[in-house]
This record gives C-alpha cells, structure tokens and sequence, in this order.
C-alpha cells in the first residue's frame, strides 16, 4: 500500500512525523505513512489536526481509504489553505477519541467470546457500541452477560497482534467470526488479534485498534439487547455501570 499504516503495529501512536505525497481532490490529503485509523470494520475513521511548520494546524475531520484502497487520506475542509506534496508534517490523532474507540473495540472482541454465535454486524462508538449476532430463538440475559464480560475485562488479558498467512487462515476458518464479511486478501498476510497469552481467550481477524490490557476497557455493560430479525440480535454495549 503507498501509506504504511503505521497504526496498524502501534495502536498508541498518537504524534509522528509524516511526509505529504500528494493531494486528491481539495480535501484529501495522503501521506507516506500514517498514525490515523481509517474507517474499516465497523471502527470510524480518526480524527485530529495536521501541524505545518509554523505551528499552524488544519483539522481533521475523518480519515479513509481512498476509493482503489492504496492509500490513507485524511480529509480536512474544503477551502483549507493546504500544504505541498513534499512536506513534512505533524500528525495528532485526538487521542481522548480514539483511545475510546480502542476500548469499545476491545470490549466487543470479548461480547464474541462470552456469546460465540455468527456475527452477522458491528458498529464502534466513543460511548456505544454494538455487535450483531444469529443465534436461535432465544431469551438472552443482560446482567448475566455483563458479569462474564466484566470478568474478562477484569482478568486484565494481554492484547496483542500477530500476523498469519493466507494459507494459515484458509486452514483455521474458526478464526473469522463474521457471517458474511471475509478479512482482507491480496498481500499474503492477515492482522490478527489476540487476547489472553498465546491467543488462549480470543484470535480472529482485525484491522482495527485496541488496548494492550483487557483491564484498560474498564466498566462496561450490555444496555439493550434487540431483536432485528427471525434469528438476528443486536447487543449494545455502554461504557459505565447499568442503570439500577
């Protein structure tokens, strides 16, 4: 890919250097290496500024793939004074931001161990996030699903990535918990995510950002459980205790 997606091996990385390759649009900016998270898997695309020089900054308002996924832009407002391919810059992630959606991802990595039926959607928030499953008729219980994942957030599991091959993943089709979106193929290799030591909780493939600790997820609860279908569930997790 034309950026590195330096993100992608350290999820903490909140300032780096990076330098302009060029510009699409009046509001793209791709860089050759980025910090910033781009919209994939349910998890927005991070926000933050860019710092010229000069100290001056230019906001940004999302980041994303561009449209043949080659690279990373971040995108800022149209009619924004802008730098020269070339150029070095300041890259700011708004860490209070993402550092909510590294927990809220991590935090429905374990709803997928507690409850290990097809996931079938996701979305990551800064205060909610949710996770669809297909699962039988069946009455699910809240407080009893939000003990078995307070005890794994608690158990303080280390996090971390690996990385496997096409062929790995072809022979452990276990590993993708999603009904009907496959990982990413085309460079011979696959992010994985592993939680508990040597992967002993959870591994499945995953772009996105989390925590190194289990425990850094902190208090969280199952808020509703809906029923979106003959056989969908949707589980929203909330950050905080549940209402009494």
């Amino acid at each position: 890919m034309e950026t590195e997606a330096v993100y992608s091996e350290d999820s903490y990385l909140s300032t780096m250097e990076a330098r302009l390759v060029r510009i699409e649009g009046d509001t793209a900016l791709v860089f050759d290496r980025s910090n910033f998270f781009p919209a994939g898997g349910g998890q927005p695309g991070d926000q933050g500024f860019i710092e010229r020089p000069d100290g001056t900054q230019i906001p940004v308002l999302d980041t994303r793939y561009t449209e043949d996924r080659s690279a990373i832009a971040l995108v800022v407002d149209d009619g924004v004074p802008l730098p020269e391919p070339g150029e070095m810059l300041v890259l700011h992630v708004d860490w209070g931001r993402r550092y909510r959606l590294m927990r809220m991802h991590t935090a429905l990595h374990l709803l997928t161990v507690v409850y290990p039926f097809p996931v079938t959607g996701a979305a990551v928030g800064e205060e909610e996030g949710r996770i669809d499953f297909d699962l039988p008729e069946a009455e699910a219980d809240k407080a009893e699903i939000t003990v078995r994942l307070m005890a794994l957030v608690e158990a303080n599991h280390p996090v971390s990535i690996r990385w496997i091959t096409d062929e790995e993943l072809d022979a452990n089709p276990s590993l993708v918990k999603s009904a009907n979106v496959r990982p990413p193929r085309g460079t011979g290799r696959v992010r994985l995510v592993t939680i508990g030591a040597n992967g002993e909780i959870d591994s499945q493939p995953c772009g996105g950002t989390h925590v190194s600790e289990t425990q850094e997820i902190g208090e969280i609860h199952i808020s509703k459980i809906e029923k979106k279908g003959k056989t969908n569930r949707r589980f929203r997790l909330r950050f905080g205790p549940a209402a009494s």
